[in-house]
């Protein structure tokens, strides 16, 4: 079965406090990314949090989208889904970048309904040997030391 959309989480790091409290700056900066990317607005609802912070989420005629924000850490989660031309959602990461400023941003791409194509998105295990080496060392060295005595 080949992909059917893809589905992109952003975490931003380091914003603006201040706007990342404020419903309206959040939603025009969604509203550019979604009219500049000529993806389709079916309705935009909002809840603020208490004490800080706010939801925004866009139904789209293409999908959804999706922040939450956590003004305390200086951070956005931004989520896109989109299906078809999966260029919107680069082009809707560019738009919120030059709104929101993060200093620094971490991407997931997640390609939906692709089952069995692709590895599934599992983490990455690295195995370092160093500290079992370590380990073998240190205990060489005190069979040595007591045998030595």
């Amino acid at each position: 079965m080949p992909s059917i959309g893809r589905h992109l989480t952003i975490d931003m790091y380091g914003c603006n406090n201040e706007i990342l409290n404020d419903f309206e700056f959040i939603k025009t900066a969604m509203l550019a990314a979604i009219t500049g990317t000529n993806l389709t607005v079916q309705d935009l609802i909002g809840h603020k949090t208490e004490p800080q912070g706010l939801t925004a989420i866009a139904m789209l005629g293409q999908s959804h989208m999706s922040i939450h924000t956590y003004p305390e850490l200086n951070y956005a989660a931004v989520d896109i889904f989109t299906y078809g031309d999966y260029s919107h959602a680069d082009k809707v990461l560019t738009i919120l970048k030059s709104y929101l400023k993060p200093e620094k941003i971490r991407t997931t791409n997640i390609l939906r309904g692709d089952f069995g194509r692709q590895k599934d998105m599992k983490p990455r295990i690295r195995v370092s040997i160093a500290p079992l080496r370590r380990v073998r060392n240190t205990s060489a060295r005190v069979w040595r030391f007591f045998r030595n005595k």
